[in-house]
């Protein structure tokens, strides 16, 4: 561990909460104007969670707290080992883990929409799972490393010995951003038919809590995306801006699809774009 990535995870730390909460501002500007509307302030956002953590908690019980803070925990540490330039595999285990303390609080619920929610979230994870360790030994295969630190000093353009892997995460990004059609547990429109699904009975600080998470996880994830990009840092981060577009603009295209529909493209996506670019690899 160097200065360098010490610097990257403290960097990560403080402004990543900023920079997923004007993502996010900048989402529903777009979409607002997608749809012909004026739309919210960019900042808007960040006035929704203070609002959130001014109102009362109220949760079902105290576990239900607990398991939020623990996901929280775990959405940060996944940023910061990935920051710190630490092992992908690692990386991806923890942000797994992350998403099961959200799955186990939604079911701390009685409600039937929070643990509807719930199911779907962990089929989300069956779906997303396969194409995301793929995308990490796709890496190896070119870096013969699994750390972080090696692929983003990579001085190769990763994306051309792994342009499958790329466009199978593209794919299931769009899940992990929580974006139309596969944003199946948790929708960030009201009038689905789950109300609002794994969060329906998260309010106040609690839900403030997720929603930061969010941002802290969606900062994470376009990081993923630069990693491909890295030997030309302009580039990547041109490209993650530009990926970020194309998943707001997947958003305000397509109805929210079945999560059989959802399970089943994911899996054939990362056995016929992520598996045969893993076995060019392998034969040259």
């Amino acid at each position: 561990m160097n200065t360098a990535n010490i610097l990257s995870v403290v960097l990560y730390l403080l402004l990543a909460p900023v920079v997923g909460g004007l993502l996010s501002g900048i989402d529903r500007k777009i979409t607002a104007h997608m749809q012909g509307r004026v739309g919210p302030s960019v900042f808007q956002p960040f006035y929704d969670v203070l609002k959130l953590f001014e109102k009362e908690t109220i949760m079902v019980n105290q576990a239900q707290g607990y398991y939020v803070f623990c996901f929280f925990v775990f959405i940060v540490v996944t940023g910061g080992l990935f920051f710190i330039g630490g092992d992908m595999l690692l990386v991806i285990f923890t942000l797994t883990l992350a998403s099961v303390f959200l799955v186990v609080a939604a079911y701390s619920s009685s409600s039937p929409y929070s643990q509807i929610g719930a199911e779907r979230e962990l089929l989300q994870m069956m779906a997303y799972e396969p194409m995301v360790l793929l995308t990490a030994i796709g890496f190896y295969m070119v870096t013969n490393s699994f750390d972080v630190t090696d692929a983003a000093a990579a001085n190769i353009p990763i994306v051309v010995y792994l342009p499958g892997i790329f466009l199978g995460f593209i794919y299931i990004l769009t899940i992990k951003l929580r974006k139309s059609p596969f944003d199946l547990s948790m929708s960030h429109h009201a009038h689905q038919e789950l109300v609002k699904g794994l969060t329906t009975e998260f309010s106040g600080k609690t839900l403030g809590l997720i929603e930061i998470a969010h941002w802290y996880e969606n900062v994470f994830l376009l990081g993923f995306v630069y990693l491909f990009f890295s030997w030309m840092p302009v580039l990547g981060v041109v490209i993650c801006l530009a990926t970020y577009f194309l998943e707001i603009l997947i958003d305000n295209s397509y109805a929210r699809v079945k999560w059989q529909l959802a399970l089943n493209t994911s899996w054939i996506v990362a056995a016929s774009l992520g598996f045969l670019n893993l076995m060019v690899l392998y034969i040259i």
